[in-house]
């Protein structure tokens, strides 16, 4: 096989360039005379990510397809720490990133299974109010291009961004208690029966047929007993915004100076 480099980093100071090549080896460089100071074993399939240590020049971290972390020092040539990442049932997770946080005491990792993997010191207390399946209903949702090449939303014609926020659910669809809705920014002061979502039933890829979100449900139409419509509810809002622009126009405009005939000067 003929070796090639997947991956390159520099360390901390620049003092070393650690190369990740195809046959599973990281190899420690001196960054000025280009000598070959160490040869880095313990991965058993390829390596696309390698991350440097934001303060200490010594460690380098790095993660690849057979699910494997390590931290090493690269001045000595030797791993300090190591993670596999195994997935029950599912066998091992192959890593696809990692970033240490400013302050070099955590590092996050994802996986190929979708997981989001949190390492370092301290108390792991903050995240245990956070359930395991987290994912916005609105995640996999088509798209489509507008006559400006603008991208909307395929289910509600409107641009992402302009969307409310959207509702927590697991990974079938499901949505989560109220009490973790609010964790999601824009709901945290909502009432309860604004963080009731809409639920419908929605054809999979395989032609199964599963109950998940497809939007909110208003007040309304809950008291009347209507079929809740999430374009409804967005047509409404929408109206409501333009009528507090329309109105606030005309307030600055009648309240702006006038000549003597009643008509408003031009700027």
């Amino acid at each position: 096989m003929k070796p090639k480099v997947t991956m390159i980093a520099w360390n901390q100071n620049d003092n070393y360039v650690v190369t990740a090549v195809n046959n599973h080896l990281l190899k420690v460089w001196n960054s000025c005379t280009g000598q070959l100071l160490h040869d880095l074993v313990g991965h058993e399939d390829e390596v696309f990510v390698l991350e440097t240590h934001p303060f200490d020049s010594r460690i380098m971290l790095s993660a690849g397809h057979d699910g494997n972390i390590f931290i090493w020092d690269i001045t000595k040539g030797t791993k300090t720490k190591h993670y596999f990442n195994m997935i029950e049932g599912q066998g091992h997770g192959a890593v696809f990133d990692c970033k240490f946080s400013p302050d070099g005491q955590h590092f996050a990792c994802t996986d190929s299974h979708g997981h989001l993997l949190i390492f370092g010191f301290g108390c792991s207390r903050p995240y245990e109010k956070i359930p395991d399946q987290m994912f916005f209903h609105t995640d996999y949702r088509p798209l489509i291009r507008d006559s400006n090449n603008y991208v909307l939303d395929e289910q509600t014609q409107q641009a992402p961004h302009l969307m409310p926020p959207p509702f927590l659910v697991d990974v079938d669809g499901n949505p989560h208690p109220t009490k973790y809705q609010r964790l999601v920014p824009g709901r945290e002061n909502c009432a309860d029966e604004h963080l009731i979502p809409q639920l419908g039933y929605v054809a999979t890829s395989d032609g199964e047929v599963v109950e998940q979100v497809i939007g909110q449900q208003t007040v309304d139409q809950d008291e009347q007993g209507l079929e809740p419509s999430i374009l409804d509810g967005m047509i409404r809002q929408l109206q409501l915004e333009q009528d507090q622009r329309n109105g606030a126009d005309q307030e600055s405009a009648s309240s702006g100076p006038q000549n003597g005939e009643g008509t408003p000067r031009r700027g």
